[in-house]
């Protein structure tokens, strides 16, 4: 069995009060790398691979202390897959970015890249996402076959690297996605929203720690999703 995993960083993203330049929660992120000038994989199968998305996050990340930012196509169809997979493993850190969750996935089962991921995450190899990629770093999301029918929602599975279930930056709407796929699950199923400009951090357990502000926390109980107490820094659930 392995046994080096390390916790993974989830980050919300989105336009909070308290945003900072350089962000504090990517350099967080960056340090579990173990590296000062950490090599980042970039993986935008959620943005379609957008070229101006990549551009704009390294420009960010360089501002946080990282080191080489490499975008691994994979979205494309002519991409080099094995071209990907290498700098995947050669980088000392993984970033799975934002855009559609749905479509991010859809392309990573599509090229047949979730166990390898998964594989090297067992291996060790740290993973950090903001928005979008969140969510798929996490177990599962939701869905509608029909976006006009509410009994129509599904849940569809994510990496897993994170063992939890999560929502990003959606607290003026009060977490309905979130809410709805809790729903789908049995009693005793958490979730938690990641308010804009906080994060959590995800031990191999499944133990959670807040990080930038209070996260929100949802429980399944009784055939109902509630609300339950928010998760501050420094105490860990």
């Amino acid at each position: 069995m392995t046994t080096d995993r390390k916790p993974v960083y989830l980050l919300a993203g989105g336009r909070g009060r308290n945003r900072q330049t350089p962000d504090p929660l990517i350099q967080i992120a960056l340090k579990e790398s173990g590296k000062e000038l950490p090599s980042v994989a970039y993986l935008g199968t959620a943005s379609g691979d957008d070229r101006s998305f990549f551009d704009f996050l390294v420009r960010m990340f360089s501002e946080c202390g990282a080191g080489k930012v490499t975008h691994a196509l994979i979205v494309p169809k002519d991409a080099d897959l094995k071209k990907a997979m290498s700098i995947i493993e050669s980088a000392d850190i993984v970033y799975i970015s934002g855009g559609d969750v749905e479509r991010g996935m859809r392309a990573l089962v599509e090229k047949d890249m979730v166990n390898f991921l998964s594989e090297l995450y067992r291996q060790g190899k740290p993973f950090f996402g903001i928005s979008a990629g969140s969510i798929m770093l996490a177990r599962e999301w939701v869905r509608w076959r029909d976006p006009e029918d509410d009994a129509t929602a599904e849940l569809f599975p994510c990496l897993g690297i994170a063992p939890v279930l999560c929502d990003t930056h959606d607290e003026e709407a009060g977490w309905e996605e979130l809410q709805a796929a809790l729903a789908l699950k049995e009693d005793g199923a958490k979730g938690y929203g990641l308010v804009s400009s906080t994060a959590i951090k995800v031990f191999p357990d499944g133990k959670v720690e807040a990080l930038g502000g209070a996260i929100h926390q949802f429980v399944r109980s009784e055939g109902r999703v509630k609300r339950v107490e928010d998760i501050l820094p420094g105490n860990d659930v």
